[in-house]
């Protein structure tokens, strides 16, 4: 596959806290800086406010997070994390089409889910289409995705070509991404509606049925 990756590390801007205080010190100023995106957006966000909310001074904030891009990466490492971990988890025993459709379906109804539940989730996705380098954060976290699908389409056919498979899903991650942006820009009533029928889009691809 072309592109980054799903295993290749890219480099955060920030410095990894090694010491308990300082992790505890950097958390406080994720939790401040998510808080402030929930009330304010991103782009309206200041250095200054992040540090006053977690209690530190800004050339604390400024020895962690050298800028207001930083602080979005890690948030943005953070989600990819707990989405990789869940999705991980959801697909790992998979053994055929019925378990897919509804495992792939609880999956995106929580991932829809936590983007309606969680301004700040959209406006760190928001973010990413902006920055190349958060781009191919984004880009290197589909192709990951897509590893765990791939071994479940590889257990359902195993004679398929891999390479095959592998596209496949990737472009299925892709477009749920794309989906759920679309789905959360619109009213509910139909952004329900376009999350319903990107999964029975998907799952036509991927099971055959």
């Amino acid at each position: 596959m072309e592109g980054t990756p799903a295993n290749e590390q890219i480099a955060s801007p920030r410095r990894a806290p090694s010491q308990q205080r300082s992790r505890e010190r950097v958390e406080r100023m994720l939790a401040a800086a998510s808080a402030l995106i929930t009330e304010q957006g991103s782009d309206a966000m200041r250095m200054g406010e992040v540090a006053e909310r977690a209690g530190v001074s800004i050339g604390s904030l400024y020895q962690f997070f050298p800028d207001k891009r930083a602080i979005i990466w890690a948030l943005a490492e953070r989600y990819t994390a707990e989405s990789q971990a869940c999705i991980s988890a959801a697909l790992a025993n998979v053994g055929d089409a019925e378990g897919l459709r509804r495992a792939f379906s609880d999956l995106v109804d929580i991932y829809y889910g936590l983007f309606l539940a969680e301004p700040v989730m959209r406006d760190i996705w928001s973010g990413t289409q902006a920055d190349k380098a958060l781009r191919q954060l984004e880009l290197a976290d589909s192709r990951a995705n897509a590893e765990f699908l791939v071994a479940v389409l590889k257990r359902l056919h195993p004679g398929a070509d891999p390479v095959s498979l592998e596209t496949t899903a990737f472009l299925v991650w892709q477009m749920g991404e794309a989906a759920m942006r679309l789905a959360i820009s619109v009213d509910r009533q139909e952004g329900d509606r376009l999350v319903a029928a990107y999964k029975r889009m998907a799952l036509r691809e991927l099971t055959g049925d």
